[in-house]
């Protein structure tokens, strides 16, 4: 694919770093000499230095051939001109990236296709929305609904000797009788794992498993965990990701805010009359002992310093909170939330990469789910009556080896497969692939 990528900050980086690495045609596009030469030395893409919302620079980008147009500079403004100016120029796709959810939510009200924008994403209300999945899944690292929670990606660390612990699938088959979940992939020792039935589980892997609903509490079990009832929450930031994480669980939990921010404070308190906010940096421990922090059931920290986020994320664990998230900006800590005790980090480029990628990705690609860490994607194709993945058995289908379909949902209806199973037209297939055979699987599909 030919796709033009306005904005090298550290989304657009990001993705032009994801993107090139497939061999895609890419274009980055930027005002700023720095961030540019940055990107011209460290990736293989055409750099353009110069403002993406001038048409002369955008037929420079050859945008009218482009299959994709994705505009994610920090300007809303910008991007939503960018996609704009874009399309009428023959952009086949365009994307934008928006701050405001004002936007998203007035989707319904006003028609962004006709002003040329197909796509608009927000990665502080993805980010959010994550907090606020894990908020309600607590015994898990990640969560993630298919369909409306139809089919449920969870993930979770081995830390304790529950019942799976040395055990291979094959063996641990009988404590899941009614097969309402599967093992899909495993992180061990920063190596990505698709499981097969020889596969044991050992302790201190990170194991992800897709379930029916009915099967979250089982493997909460198998795996020596416990589910904590989260009521109180206590969050570090009040910027757009913390603004927003509080829309989501304000409803049904009491939060406690921390922001360093006088002004800030005042207009979050007259925003939110129900949430206690409190005017300090979060280093301060007094201060959190004050406000009852071993009396918290969650802790989530989402300044723009992944350093504080993650120290104060390691201060409340150390008071006996149960659940922790930490916000990071930089992608080499992803990997460490487990090994330094904090629950779950999270990354907003990641995660507003992964919702892009379901337009770079070849079939009818419905969504992504992120997996921190994972070398491998969980993606949710629709077959057709074309797909090669309805003419046999899964078992009889010479599927890649790096890859497992886990489940499907059927006429609104969920199921986790088995090799005689066959998938069929309309079918939604939830597919894990490792980074190296996606391209195979597509071609399923």
């Amino acid at each position: 694919m030919r796709i033009v990528i306005a904005g090298a900050g550290e989304v657009g980086y990001y993705l032009a770093k994801l993107l090139s690495s497939e061999s895609h045609d890419i274009v980055v596009i930027d005002d700023s000499a720095r961030v540019l030469n940055r990107t011209k030395e460290e990736l293989d893409v055409i750099a353009i230095r110069g403002d993406a919302c001038s048409i002369k620079i955008l037929e420079q980008a050859e945008v009218s051939s482009a299959d994709l147009l994705i505009a994610v500079t920090s300007s809303e403004k910008i991007n939503f001109m960018v996609a704009t100016i874009g399309k009428q120029l023959g952009a086949k796709k365009t994307i934008a990236r928006v701050t405001n959810t004002e936007f998203l939510d007035a989707r319904c009200r006003i028609d962004f296709n006709q002003l040329g924008i197909d796509v608009m994403i927000s990665p502080e209300e993805l980010a959010a929305k994550e907090i606020w999945r894990l908020i309600k899944r607590s015994a898990f690292t990640d969560a993630f609904d298919f369909e409306n929670g139809k089919l449920i990606l969870v993930g979770i660390h081995l830390t304790t000797n529950g019942p799976v612990v040395n055990r291979t699938i094959n063996e641990t088959e009988a404590l899941n009788p009614d097969f309402t979940f599967i093992p899909i992939g495993i992180q061990r020792d920063g190596e990505t794992i698709v499981p097969r039935g020889n596969t044991r589980f050992l302790l201190g892997d990170h194991i992800y498993f897709l379930s029916l609903p009915q099967g979250l509490e089982s493997i909460i079990k198998l795996t020596g965990k416990e589910e904590h009832r989260i009521k109180n929450v206590m969050l570090l930031g009040g910027g757009k990701v913390g603004l927003n994480a509080i829309n989501k669980i304000k409803k049904k939990r009491k939060v406690k805010l921390i922001e360093q921010d006088p002004e800030r404070c005042m207009r979050i308190a007259d925003e939110f009359s129900d949430v206690l906010v409190i005017n300090s940096d979060g280093h301060d421990v007094s201060v959190l002992e004050q406000e009852n922090i071993e009396e918290m059931d969650a802790y989530i920290a989402v300044t723009g310093n992944s350093e504080t986020n993650i120290m104060s994320c390691l201060m409340a664990k150390a008071h006996g909170v149960k659940k922790t998230i930490a916000l990071v900006e930089n992608m080499d800590y992803i990997n460490l939330s487990q090994t330094i005790g904090i629950d779950t980090l999270i990354n907003k480029k990641l995660i507003a990469a992964n919702n892009i990628f379901r337009y770079v990705r070849q079939g009818d690609v419905i969504s992504i789910a992120a997996l921190h860490g994972v070398d491998a994607e969980v993606l949710e194709f629709n077959a057709t009556e074309k797909s090669k993945i309805t003419k046999k058995d899964i078992a009889e289908l010479k599927f890649p080896h790096n890859a497992i379909i886990g489940g499907i949902i059927r006429r609104g209806k969920a199921k986790i497969v088995r090799g005689e199973d066959k998938i069929e037209p309309g079918d939604q297939v939830v597919v894990l692939a490792e980074n190296s055979v996606i391209k195979e699987v597509e071609k399923f599909f």
